[in-house]
């Protein structure tokens, strides 16, 4: 059982405007529901879940997508699943966020988001090589979709 306390979004992987993958970064988008911040935004290190039980690691994005959008945008999930391939569109993930790395900005160009997310993904395998998904603490009854919940 883990000592530690995350953050759990919950909710159906939608179409986004294919953004992270043009960047080379494709993300699993989930609404959330609380569109005035009280998560805070940011880019976390963490886990996401498929419905089978199959647990990724995750480089994950909390926010409005301040490159893109400035502070008009919706405020999403954007979980960047590493080492994996496939279409994920409809399935309903559990994202677990565990190491909160750095805050949201806008980035210049496209070339420095680039840059900033393969750094995001590297600190990502860091974290997670140090904190298994095996010793991610019990979910009990999962959140309602977009909601944020800790656990732990």
């Amino acid at each position: 059982m883990s000592d530690e306390s995350y953050f759990v979004v919950r909710g159906p992987v939608e179409p986004g405007d294919q953004r992270g993958r043009e960047l080379g970064f494709p993300t699993a988008n989930i609404a959330l529901r609380d569109q005035r911040g009280e998560l805070g935004d940011g880019v976390w290190a963490g886990w996401a879940e498929r419905p089978d039980g199959t647990r990724v690691a995750a480089a994950v994005s909390v926010g409005r997508r301040p490159t893109y959008y400035g502070a008009d945008g919706y405020r999403l999930v954007e979980a960047f699943l590493l080492d994996f391939e496939g279409d994920l569109y409809g399935e309903t993930l559990t994202v677990w966020l565990g190491s909160h790395l750095r805050e949201q900005k806008a980035y210049g160009s496209a070339g420095e988001l680039i840059e900033a997310l393969a750094h995001d993904v590297q600190e990502t395998r860091d974290w997670v090589s140090g904190h298994p998904a095996a010793a991610l603490p019990a979910l009990g009854t999962p959140p309602p979709d977009g909601e944020v919940r800790r656990v732990g």
